[in-house]
């Protein structure tokens, strides 16, 4: 098992590393007949991208999607989709003084256990530029989801000890750290800022709102729904932990708080998040996932070289100060790969539309 293949009957690819030529995917599973263009694709790449602002990496990478095959005259034939991203910044002089030195908090010493070598350059696949291909393909499923009403929002629910409470969609694409709640996105972004100022860095945690996902999607008991949205989550890099609707804090709580009591209108409340049995149940579908600290920082830090001698290391280059406002796209692109292959695999959606 290689590990680069997402999804059953919605399938995707992905390719590339951070300093490659170029990185991209191919998406397998869209039924014929749907609108799609470049610029359908460009504008999630582009919530992804770097250097959109002072809370991001200064990387100035363009992202520019090519559609390489499946579709014809703007719409998807229902043969693979191949997408390519090429890569134009890359300054892998940057990573010169660090090639033979396992950096805390990464993948080095994982990927140099598993495969005996290792792309030193910005971390190679393990690098969150391996996101280009998922936020890609995930525009593909968003189209999707579309023709079938279903619709995500993701934001930054919290950065460092700042927690968003409001919910107001239309102001997550108009701040700089994607929050959702206008009286708390100031105080995310100096979070951000006072973490920068100190050369460290911070976590938070990503919401995903999944809307009018009919009930019935998910199988017991080894393919539930929610899962699949876990694993798919847990699989972007950065994620350290998944929660759907109440989450932990149901821990805390008596069943007669926890449940969801039911009238003939429907649910009267959502602490399961949409999920029940590990099957939809027609209420909005809520996750959420704590991403780390971007380990790559400035301070000095402790660590080893290929030969297992101790030293000090400090990481230069341009990195994120925090992972949270660039995954939130990558999180929706991964919810809506879920959704997308459920629908295909329950039937719900054919070979076209």
């Amino acid at each position: 098992m290689s590990g680069n293949i997402f999804g059953r009957l919605f399938q995707v690819v992905t390719f590339g590393e951070s300093h490659g030529a170029a990185v991209g995917a191919v998406v397998d599973g869209m039924p014929g007949g749907i609108a799609v263009s470049e610029a359908d694709i460009q504008k999630e790449l582009d919530r992804r991208r770097p250097g959109q602002s002072k809370v991001t990496t200064a990387r100035n990478e363009s992202d520019q999607v090519e559609i390489l095959s499946g579709v014809f005259e703007g719409k998807t034939t229902g043969t693979p989709i191949a997408l390519l991203v090429r890569n134009k910044d890359q300054h892998s002089k940057d990573y010169s003084n660090i090639k033979d030195i396992f950096r805390p908090g990464h993948a080095d010493y994982t990927y140099f256990a598993k495969y005996g070598i290792r792309d030193y350059r910005g971390g190679g696949r393990s690098s969150g530029r391996e996101t280009i291909g998922r936020v890609a393909a995930g525009a593909l499923a968003k189209k999707l989801l579309e023709h079938c009403g279903i619709s995500i929002v993701g934001f930054a629910k919290a950065v460092g000890s700042v927690s968003g409470e409001k919910f107001e969609a239309d102001f997550i694409e108009k701040n700089i750290v994607r929050a959702a709640d206008p009286d708390k996105a100031d105080c995310m972004i100096q979070e951000i800022m006072q973490a920068t100022e100190n050369h460290d860095s911070i976590g938070g945690v990503v919401e995903c709102r999944i809307f009018n996902v009919p009930a019935g999607l998910g199988n017991p008991c080894f393919d539930k729904l929610d899962a699949e949205l876990a694993k798919a989550l847990m699989s972007i890099g950065g994620v350290k932990g998944v929660e759907i609707g109440d989450g932990f804090e149901a821990a805390a709580k008596q069943g007669s708080e926890n449940n969801d009591n039911m009238s003939s209108e429907g649910f009267l409340s959502n602490h399961a998040g949409g999920i029940l049995g590990g099957i939809s149940n027609g209420n909005t579908i809520i996750v959420r996932c704590a991403v780390k600290p971007t380990p790559s920082i400035s301070k000095v830090q402790k660590s080893v070289d290929l030969n297992n001698n101790e030293i000090d290391v400090e990481i230069h280059g341009r990195h994120d100060p925090c992972l949270v406002p660039r995954i939130v796209p990558v999180a929706e692109a991964m919810c809506a790969l879920v959704i997308a292959d459920f629908l295909r695999v329950s039937g719900r959606v054919g070979e076209k539309v």
